[in-house]
């Protein structure tokens, strides 16, 4: 779906927290603004990502805000769902997450022009080694992820959505200063680089597989 075979921009939704919004980085830094950036330079037309996340929220207060939008059915060609963290580091009930989170993607796929083709899943990134974790003496940061992204992969496998993994890329990330925001823990926009650079070539393929 090159600019030439479309008329109109393509439009994208990002769901998530923290991550998604860029915590302590420009708007144009975050990871979907400089995704998007990637895709209009590729041939493709897409318009500035429309973001719905805020920093600390769980898989619940994403649920309650995109209740209050007036989206419409298939409203969008890309959908990215990144969330999660804050379930895990505020210690809710991971069956709370599971549940939450596949109706997440539900919503998604149906806010997607092209169902869970024009969807995609970021797994949660993974922050133990940060100066912030080490500070808070946080414990088992890594082994409780690795099962809300072995999760995440198994919901992307179900719904045939593409799921793009962090976990293993930004852990060592979480050790460099320059790849962190001010508070020494939430990524950079550097970092925010690395991450689309992990996968911008697949969505770039799923765009033109639309």
């Amino acid at each position: 779906m090159s600019k030439s075979f479309s008329q109109e921009p393509l439009k994208y939704l990002a769901l998530g927290d923290s991550y998604t919004i860029g915590e302590q980085v420009t708007k144009e830094d975050s990871w979907p603004f400089q995704l998007t950036s990637y895709l209009n330079t590729n041939s493709f037309a897409v318009e500035d990502p429309e973001i719905i996340a805020v920093t600390g929220w769980r898989t619940d207060e994403l649920q309650d805000s995109i209740a209050v939008q007036d989206y419409k059915a298939n409203q969008f060609d890309l959908v990215s769902l990144l969330i999660g963290v804050n379930n895990q580091y505020q210690k809710k009930p991971f069956k709370q997450f599971k549940k939450e989170f596949e109706e997440l993607l539900q919503t998604a796929i149906s806010l997607s022009a092209h169902d869970e083709k024009g969807v995609f899943i970021v797994g949660i990134p993974d922050y133990s080694l940060s100066k912030f974790a080490r500070d808070e003496k946080l414990k088992r940061v890594s082994s409780r992820l690795k099962r809300y992204n072995r999760y995440i992969q198994k919901m992307s496998q179900r719904y045939g959505v593409a799921f793009y993994p962090l976990q293993k890329l930004s852990k060592p990330l979480h050790k460099d200063q320059d790849m962190l925001a001010e508070d020494l823990l939430h990524p950079s926009g550097e970092q925010y680089r690395v991450w689309v650079d992990s996968f911008k070539d697949r969505v770039v393929e799923q765009l033109n597989n639309l």
